[in-house]
């Protein structure tokens, strides 16, 4: 019964933060990844962050990358591909060359360097598209841009990870070249492949949910199909929210979509998704927060201003207006569950080492609590 204690400590906590944080003008997400910092190891260490709380966590991302796939209009998202590459590679490029040059600063090694640049590459989008959603503006061209380029950030942090894996064999345990080049081809495939999960076997699942004589019978069928791309995606390398995504986007071309809409959501926010903002804020710590403050604060500064002009000079390269480009930029710079999972496979594999985990893992926290005040301060300018 601990579980069931903790769960419902996280859902009164995460409704009152939530409640007061949305009262006082503020995202509801923010309120809900400080109850994480609150109830977790870096204050009272009421939750620990277990195995439970990682499953719910898992499940709440998923269902809420899900949901964002089915608002979202594909003709907008086809219509803002190349702006969305070209917010993604300055997004994604800009952070990796000035976090290094920040961390070689501090006198770290070569590798340990350009590794924590990779680190701050990645872009959670799951916290923007929170805020996104609360916002109403998953459907305009930022939000659409901000989504196409999360894919294509996910991707390249992705295959830079997988890079670095491999060419520093000695320090990660081997990576075979010929594995490498197979995820690659694999990544390819599923994205391939999704053309015809859109064009024909979401349709074929949905008309089989319709006539079966079970309650909710498309949306246990939509759910099959989005648990079953995201474990699709995560086997072949990608992140589960990519394959989570693709599969809200094939359900909301199909005569399902609003029912699916009506079920999933109130699933997701009563239970799941507060679970996994809470997740976030568990894995922060102030283990030598003192003696490490100026890094903490320099790499803190750093990975929100470098994702904040890179993806916004990107959105701007591509013709957006200033607003625009600002409303883009702060979608990018959340961090949250992708970096944590970066950071983690480095300090497992030995890229990252022990002295400067605790900070890279505060710093990452620090930019995921900033971005949605910065995306809710850029929709304000955008509606003056």
């Amino acid at each position: 019964m601990q579980a069931i204690g903790e769960l419902c400590l996280i859902l009164i906590a995460t409704t009152i933060a939530g409640h007061y944080s949305v009262r006082i003008g503020l995202p509801a997400v923010v309120g809900q990844l400080l109850v994480g910092i609150i109830v977790g190891p870096a204050i009272f260490g009421w939750i620990k962050g277990d195995e439970f709380t990682h499953l719910f966590s898992e499940i709440g991302v998923i269902i809420l990358m899900f949901s964002a796939g089915m608002e979202s209009d594909l003709k907008l998202l086809k219509k803002y591909l190349r702006p969305s590459i070209l917010v993604a590679s300055l997004g994604v490029i800009i952070p990796v060359l000035v976090v290094y040059g920040l961390s070689i600063a501090f006198k770290l090694d070569q590798t340990e360097s350009i590794f924590i640049g990779v680190i701050f590459a990645a872009t959670s989008v799951s916290i923007s598209v929170a805020v996104l959603k609360e916002l109403d503006g998953l459907h305009g061209k930022a939000g659409a841009t901000i989504l196409g380029a999360a894919v294509v950030d996910d991707v390249l942090a992705v295959v830079i990870l997988s890079v670095m894996v491999s060419l520093l064999g000695t320090k990660a345990g081997a990576v075979d070249s010929s594995n490498l080049l197979f995820t690659f081809a694999s990544q390819i495939v599923f994205f391939i492949a999704i053309y015809f999960v859109v064009k024909f076997l979401a349709p074929f699942l949905a008309q089989i949910g319709k006539r079966l004589f079970i309650p909710g019978g498309p949306t246990i069928v939509a759910l099959i199909l989005c648990l079953g791309m995201a474990l699709v995606a995560d086997s072949i390398g990608l992140s589960s929210v990519v394959g989570a995504f693709f599969a809200g986007i094939a359900i909301s071309q199909t005569s399902v979509k609003h029912e699916v809409e009506q079920n999933i959501e109130p699933i997701g926010y009563a239970i799941f998704i507060p679970v996994f903002f809470v997740s976030i804020g568990l894995s922060m710590s102030f283990d030598g927060f003192l003696d490490d403050f100026l890094f903490i604060a320099l790499l803190t500064i750093l990975a929100t201003m470098t994702k904040l002009v890179g993806a916004g000079l990107g959105a701007k390269l591509a013709h957006f207006t200033w607003k625009d480009s600002y409303i883009v930029g702060a979608g990018m710079v959340s961090r949250g569950e992708m970096a944590l999972i970066i950071a983690q496979i480095g300090y497992s594999a030995h890229l990252l080492s022990s002295e400067y985990y605790s900070a890279i893992i505060t710093a990452i926290i620090l930019t995921t609590l900033l971005a949605p005040l910065m995306l809710k301060h850029a929709y304000s300018l955008k509606e003056n």
